[in-house]
């Protein structure tokens, strides 16, 4: 392998950090500000060179936003008059339909931006004395950088665990779930689905990293089997619910579908 390729093999060894997702947001929400300042400082043929640039940016950006925001619309088109028309169709208006977000477009675009009208809207903070436990490790107990998670997680099929040596965070056997007591709203039924994956801990960030389960979380679960389907005829094989519960007290995930 070669020699500069140093961190990428430390990627795949170690991972990234647990805040990685947050700092590369907060790094984006920055660049705003960097940019504004450079356009101020700049002069001469760098500050035209980097003007164009950011032109070029805003054009693309709002043609982009006129893309989505473009209605139902219908416009009247005159026929051609040079083309032969049978006459039937003589007295007729020729319509053009403006294109239109489908609804499963708008739906992802929801569910990216993350805005869900949640059964459960404010939620208790939990501290991370509560969340986690010190695990004090080596030879005369002086070591006390682990830490064992207090609360029900969730971890995917492929998980395995490191070595002992190099764990950081502990989550314990007896609190992984893998299956959740999901209830349709318009249903009224409930139903015992597969658990694939925690979307947003209101906690923290780093809680959803790690697959804490609280009150108030929203998971992604497999809804495959309720046979569920889109306006275009494909089958919803994952949707969102939100715990009611909370899972460490009562040692089951219940929750409600977002729909």
């Amino acid at each position: 392998m070669p020699q500069n390729e140093y961190m990428e093999m430390h990627r795949k060894r170690y991972g990234r950090r647990l805040d990685h997702e947050e700092r590369i947001r907060k790094k984006e929400a920055r660049e705003a500000h960097r940019n504004s300042e450079m356009s101020k400082k700049l002069q001469g043929i760098r500050a035209k060179l980097f003007h164009k640039q950011r032109f070029k940016e805003k054009v693309a950006m709002k043609k982009t936003i006129a893309a989505h925001e473009e209605k139902d619309s219908r416009a009247r088109v005159a026929p051609d008059s040079t083309a032969a028309m049978p006459h039937y169709l003589l007295d007729r208006e020729g319509v053009s339909r403006a294109k239109v977000l489908s609804n499963t477009v708008k739906q992802k675009r929801k569910e990216k931006a993350g805005k869900w009208s949640v059964p459960i809207p404010k939620v208790k903070p939990i501290a991370d004395d509560e969340m986690f436990n010190i695990i004090k490790t080596g030879k005369k107990q002086n070591k006390a950088w682990k830490r064992m998670i207090t609360k029900v997680t969730f971890v995917g099929e492929g998980f395995t665990r490191k070595p002992p040596k190099y764990e950081r965070f502990i989550r314990p056997m007896a609190l992984r779930h893998k299956k959740a007591h999901v209830t349709h709203p318009e249903l009224q039924a409930t139903f015992c689905l597969d658990i694939i994956g925690v979307k947003k801990n209101p906690s923290s960030t780093m809680y959803t990293q790690l697959g804490v389960i609280t009150k108030g979380t929203v998971i992604e679960v497999n809804v495959s089997d309720l046979g569920l389907v889109t306006p275009a005829g494909k089958v919803v094989w994952g949707k969102y619910a939100q715990v009611t519960n909370n899972p460490e007290m009562d040692n089951c995930i219940n929750a409600v579908l977002l729909v």
